[in-house]
């Protein structure tokens, strides 16, 4: 295994527009010039929602993930090699070799079982169709780029052993990638500063947590809606064999992923 391995996870509800873009990319030149390698991961769900109302698509959501027939998947697939496209040219101009990845080249995915939700007080099974899970990793491939100085820029399609292709949950498929390669830290990249006690009340965000506390939180309502599949994607990452995962705010105007090789307390850090 490399040491010194980062994976970062983004989506654009947290990485929104150019300027963004380019300063997450000139914070990433900075970690790969002080000797860290980068594993990136991004999704799109904004994107993609936007361009299925302008085809007359309603976008679906369960329990924070989207069900995805053949017209979304289609759409999915479009939108995120273009954000893939944006992303490896705005690191190419901060000076960092990345190339595009798309989930299927580096993952093996299955496609996700029925899930149980309750809605209006019942409990109803609910086919999400056209979405998987990550079910192994060809890390081999990973630290090949890694070691010729290459950063992998992953977008979330996957695709099962017959190579039908397959809508990843971003954050899925972060906590995948980062299990299988056992990166040094998993970042996650959100649109708040980190988990709070209240989310009006910045100061009331936590610095550290463990598993048991997340899980107390949800229990309490504190954790709910679009958080929980991003804090159950660092439940797997770390029940995988990753030390830790930090959740940081994308619009933080100091920093966004430069402190995380500095010991500077930055976002909230999940540990088992």
């Amino acid at each position: 295994m490399l040491d010194d391995v980062y994976l970062i996870k983004f989506g654009g509800n947290a990485i929104s527009g150019k300027a963004d873009l380019d300063r997450l990319s000139g914070e990433v030149a900075g970690l790969i010039h002080d000797g860290a390698k980068i594993v990136l991961v991004h999704g799109g769900g904004p994107e993609i929602n936007a361009e299925l109302e302008k085809k007359g698509i309603t976008p679906v959501k369960v329990a924070g993930l989207r069900i995805t027939d053949d017209a979304t998947l289609e759409v999915a697939e479009s939108v995120l090699k273009k954000i893939n496209t944006d992303v490896v040219e705005s690191l190419k101009v901060a000076g960092v070799m990345a190339v595009g990845v798309p989930g299927y080249f580096v993952t093996e995915c299955v496609k996700k079982a029925p899930i149980i939700v309750t809605e209006n007080g019942e409990k109803v099974t609910v086919d999400l169709q056209n979405v998987g899970d990550v079910v192994s990793v060809d890390i081999g491939t990973i630290e090949d780029l890694l070691r010729g100085g290459v950063t992998p820029v992953i977008y979330p399609i996957g695709a099962s052993s017959d190579m039908k292709h397959l809508n990843i949950n971003a954050d899925t498929m972060a906590a995948g990638i980062a299990a299988g390669i056992k990166c040094r830290e998993m970042i996650q990249i959100t649109d708040v500063p980190g988990i709070m006690l209240d989310m009006k009340d910045p100061s009331s965000k936590q610095d550290v947590l463990t598993l048991t506390e997340v899980d107390k939180l949800i229990f309490d309502g504190v954790i709910s809606g679009g958080m929980i599949p991003k804090v159950d994607a660092c439940r797997n990452a770390l029940n995988a064999g990753v030390a830790k995962v930090r959740m940081v705010n994308g619009k933080d105007p100091r920093s966004i992923v430069s402190d995380v090789m500095r010991s500077v307390e930055h976002g909230t850090i999940i540990t088992k």
